[in-house]
């Protein structure tokens, strides 16, 4: 055979090669990403750089991931590991929706206990550790407040957040998204009778985030867990305080559930819901996990999905195509 066409089927050959990785979702360098980037069902995703120099994701279930990169995650295990798990909701086995923190040295987990449709036993937890690895440990047995105490049915999804020097939980599913003030330490509630109401019953799985001179409330709405009859959506709309009130893109009010679509479903990634805290890169660029169905394999439940949020002119978030990307993307810039 002449070796020109030697090398022309070679190079014929390691092009069928790079297309078939490509096709599975081998990444072609450090560089880059292909979604998902957790090929398991790893629902409600919360991230935090931990002081190890990984990063750490949690997910609905208890698995714990690890990453160098936001790109490469490993199960390293179970967040309470061998510690007591939270047995203040009866009957329930692991928890839902986590929000892991760092407060005062420490790591701090709020997550939901609840069975599907426990509207009125519904509660959010607390645990602490040393490491975002875990394992962690219940404050006390476990519980921050149950959804009869705190006077919110289906208190469920915790997020935190600090603002002047103060912390506060915003939670809600359905019945409205609420913000109440916690302890100094962050492991109690200040008053359970003062809260406040940011958002309406169209929503659930809220996360606010200060950027600039805005704070914006992301959340989700629609059928989470349906498979691919699933239709969750994200969403987002913005305040110029973390009480409100917040409005969408056109300036209706969130408490009226007006909100601007920010992520939905496309031709690979069914559902894309319940975004993480949005983590930044070294280089600056903005990055938010969520979950979503992939379409030809629902059956695998709801993966990891990475993608980088971009802001316009007017400051508001978007994600490219308004939908989970697809095929070979820019990974984040990250030296670990």
């Amino acid at each position: 055979m002449h070796c020109g066409t030697v090398r022309c089927a070679m190079m014929l050959f390691a092009l069928v090669l790079t297309l078939s990785a490509l096709a599975q979702g081998v990444k072609p360098s450090g560089s880059q990403y292909r979604n998902p980037v957790i090929d398991e069902d790893a629902a409600d995703p919360t991230v935090i750089s931990g002081d190890d120099g990984y990063y750490y994701l949690l997910a609905t279930g208890e698995k714990v991931y690890r990453s160098s990169n936001l790109v490469d995650w490993v199960c390293v295990g179970d967040a309470f590991g061998d510690n007591p798990h939270p047995t203040f909701v009866p009957e329930v086995k692991r928890y839902w929706a986590p929000c892991v923190t760092r407060q005062n040295g420490r790591y701090v987990l709020y997550f939901a206990l609840s069975t599907w449709g426990g509207v009125d036993a519904a509660s959010i937890g607390v645990a602490t550790a040393s490491s975002a690895a875990g394992p962690f440990k219940l404050v006390g047995d476990g519980k921050l407040f149950s959804s009869g105490e705190v006077g919110v049915r289906n208190s469920i999804d915790p997020n935190y957040i600090e603002d002047d020097g103060h912390k506060y939980i915003v939670w809600g599913s359905w019945f409205g998204i609420w913000l109440i003030e916690l302890t100094d330490d962050g492991l109690a509630v200040k008053d359970l009778s003062v809260k406040h109401q940011i958002a309406g019953t169209r929503f659930e799985a809220p996360y606010v985030y200060k950027r600039g001179d805005y704070y914006y409330l992301f959340c989700s709405i629609g059928a989470c867990c349906e498979g691919a009859r699933s239709t969750y959506e994200t969403v987002v709309g913005r305040a110029t305080n973390l009480f409100g009130p917040y409005y969408d893109k056109e300036g209706m009010p969130m408490l009226g559930n007006a909100c601007t679509i920010m992520l939905t479903t496309n031709d690979v990634c069914i559902a894309p819901g319940h975004n993480s805290r949005i983590i930044e890169d070294e280089a600056g660029k903005t990055w938010m996990f969520f979950h979503g169905y992939l379409r030809t394999a629902p059956e695998k439940g709801r993966i990891a999905w990475l993608d980088e949020v971009k802001w316009d002119g007017d400051g508001w978030p978007h994600v490219t195509g308004n939908g989970a990307s697809w095929g070979i993307q820019e990974a984040p810039a990250t030296t670990r």
